[in-house]
This record gives C-alpha cells, structure tokens and sequence, in this order.
C-alpha cells in the first residue's frame, strides 16, 4: 500500500513530499481530501473511515499516511494571528491529536497590516503555543506550530521597507510554478519543520505505528521545537489577558442549573455531567452567530482553562458557550439580547438547514440516485456528524451547554 498523501491543496502535497524523506519513496499516492459531507456530498462519503475520524470536526490541509496509518497532519494559515484568529483552525489540531496523529500548524509570527494612519506589523497571540501544549501534556502526541517565514527580524522597526510588503511580509517558496502558495523551502523555520517531519518517518519506519507514534514525542528534534515554543509563550504573554480568555467568565454551576430551569419544569432534572462540577467557565460571544473563529476559540479555551483528560467528561469545570451579554447576578445569570438578536432558533434553524440539504436518511431506496447509495450508508453509521456545517459540530462536541437569551441546549452526560 505504501504512503498515501491526502490533501486539499495539491502544491502543499508536492511541497512536503519534496523536501522530507517521502522523496525518497518509490511509493506515494497523493488523493484529494474533502472536507464534509456538508459541502461536499459527491465525494465525502467516499474517503475511508480512518480519515474520517480525523475530519469529524473540521478538516486539516494535508495528512500523511502509511498502510492505512495516519502519520502526521498539517494545518497552514497566513492571516494575521491577533485576538482569536490564530484558534480559527484550533478544532482541526484538537482532531488530529485526539486520533493520536501528530499535528504541525505553519502559522506567521507577524503579518503587515496597513491601517488609515500606520503600516504595522501584527503578531501572533502567545496563547497558541500554551493551547498546545496542553494538548501534547494530556495527548502524549507532538501538537507543533512552526512560523511561516516572514520579513519581521529584519524589518521590525520599519514595516514599510519589506521587499515583500504585497504578500503581507510573508516570504514564500520561490518555485511557485510547484509550490504556489507555500512557505519559503530555505527558511530556518521550514527546515527546522522538515527535520521533525522526518523524525516522525523514521520513528514509524523503525519502530512501527503505534510505538513510533508514542516515541515521537521524545524525538530530540521535536522535544527541541517543544522546549522553543514554550521559550516563546513566556517571553510575549507578560501580564496581559489575551483573547479568547479575555471573553470568559467563571460562575458557580448553581447558577447554570438555575438558567437552565428557565426552559424546562420541574418535572426534569438535569443529568449528572454539570452538577459533577462546581464551577462552570462561560465564553461569551456578544456577537452574531457564526462560524470563524469561534468554534477554534471554543476548542482552545477547553484546553487552556477546562479539560484535564482525553474526553470532555474529564474537565475540571463545565464548559459552556453563551451567545449575547451575559450578566451574572446573585443567583444566577442574565442574557441580555443584543442588536444581532441571537435566538436559540438561529441555531435549530442552522441545524434544520444542514439537515434539510444534506441529510438522506429519509429517502427510500428506490429514491437513491448511484452516487448516494454509500453515501446513505455512511449517514447510516454515522447519522449526520458529518453532514452537519462546521461550527454546529464543534459547538456541540465542546460545550457542556449553549445559551441564548431566548433558550439553550446542554449535555446531561
């Protein structure tokens, strides 16, 4: 079977095949990925089950496997990583490393931004590097973010001189006619990512699948990248309260269950997953319901702040996501409608809508065109997980409860 690299992007595919040991193999498949069933229901259905449990929250930009084993994955992004922008792909990395596949993120450490009065550089948030490494603490898997090569050491202090000032000071690969839209080869940052890369290779190669994994966390040249990560979040995060944990709150469970009986009676009790924890963190989003970078932010908070073990039944405080101002009064919590009027049917509309468009578990089967039939019976096994859009399967797969000023929806187990 030999290695198999699944991408979203083909110039990505060929970028790393080039510059690690897979150049060096005789065998290598590289096939597209897609990224749901939700925006993608030709072929979704179609990618084998082991890349699917990856992809149940949101889809990586490239995975490696052999014989059927996934190696490592890679998320890469250019934007700019203030505020909560450098978790919009978090769930992506938390999905990789939950199924034990290393997972490598190229994220730049500045990008130029151009406001109405200044030409600035705009760095990364230093919560990243703590997100992930408790994610590495609790997985035991290597969780590496490597910086997209950029002019910022040479041009720091005068953004505006950056011979690449169009490309944001991103520096990237010269050979764009087969590596479009990839980093620079030559960069420190890329080879150093190369090296760990080929780490990973040699550890499965020798060891095989499942000890190799577990000694990667060990590699020298992983441990190295570790011990610089953690070097790097203490040397930029100081005192200040970063985003997404500048947008939390932490309140008595007793005041959750008390908002939460504003939609039930007192014929239900809720189950025993919120009352096992005494205290409850709330991200609170006081804007329109949507997607980016929300549903990352939500993934990084659970390990910044909540999650001690493998399963979200492991936290040591509930996690909960409100829509709207929310006010905590002295016995429980108030949810104020903002102008966006964020209702709980925005959400079940959301939902209904995935469902109406990509749900087919309601068709008989002489209703199924060729394409659907083992379309239908993934959604058989799976039910819609993957049919869903994006935030509405992470929402629901991190937060204990979700609450709008109108309504909410909670886990009892």
């Amino acid at each position: 079977m030999g290695y198999r690299v699944w991408y979203s992007t083909e110039s990505l595919a060929d970028y790393i095949i080039d510059n690690t040991n897979l150049s060096e193999e005789a065998n290598i498949e590289k096939k597209k990925m897609y990224e749901s069933d939700a925006n993608n229901a030709n072929n979704f259905h179609s990618l084998p089950d082991h890349i699917k449990k990856i992809l149940y929250l949101d889809a990586p930009d490239l995975i490696v496997e052999k014989d059927l084993e996934p190696i490592f994955s890679i998320e890469i992004s250019t934007e700019a990583g203030t505020g909560h922008n450098v978790f919009q792909r978090f769930a992506r990395l938390a999905a990789s490393v939950e199924n034990n596949v290393p997972a490598f993120y190229i994220y730049p450490d500045a990008v130029i931004i151009h406001r109405e009065n200044s030409t600035r550089w705009d760095k990364i948030n230093p919560l990243i590097f703590k997100a992930l490494d408790k994610a590495m603490d609790i997985y035991q898997i290597p969780a590496l973010l490597y910086y997209f090569p950029t002019d910022l050491n040479d041009y720091i202090d005068n953004p505006e001189a950056s011979p690449n000032i169009n490309t944001k000071g991103l520096k990237f690969d010269a050979n764009i006619l087969s590596y479009a839209g990839c980093p620079d080869s030559n960069s420190n940052e890329m080879n150093s990512m190369f090296y760990a890369m080929n780490a990973i290779l040699n550890e499965i190669n020798t060891y095989g699948f499942i000890d190799g994994r577990n000694r990667t966390i060990r590699c020298h040249e992983i441990v190295s990248r570790i011990e610089l990560m953690e070097t790097l979040y203490h040397a930029r995060v100081g005192t200040r309260v970063w985003s997404p944990l500048s947008s939390i709150i932490q309140v008595p469970t007793s005041k959750i269950i008390n908002y939460l009986s504003n939609f039930h009676d007192s014929t239900y009790h809720i189950g025993d997953l919120l009352n096992s924890r005494d205290e409850t963190i709330i991200y609170c989003v006081d804007a329109k319901f949507r997607g980016d970078p929300y549903p990352g932010a939500l993934a990084a908070i659970d390990y910044l702040k909540s999650r001690q073990g493998k399963s979200f039944e492991e936290r040591y405080y509930n996690l909960v996501l409100a829509w709207g101002k929310v006010e905590e009064t002295d016995t429980g919590l108030l949810i104020k409608s903002n102008k966006t009027n964020q209702s709980v049917n925005t959400f079940c509309n959301k939902v209904a809508t995935s469902e109406a468009r990509s749900n087919i578990l309601n068709k008989p089967f002489s209703e199924l065109n060729n394409h659907e039939i083992s379309r239908y019976y993934m959604q058989v096994r799976y039910g819609s997980m993957f049919s869903k859009v994006k935030e509405i399967r992470v929402y629901s797969y991190f937060a204990d409860a979700i609450l709008f000023y109108d309504g909410a929806l909670w886990r009892d187990g």
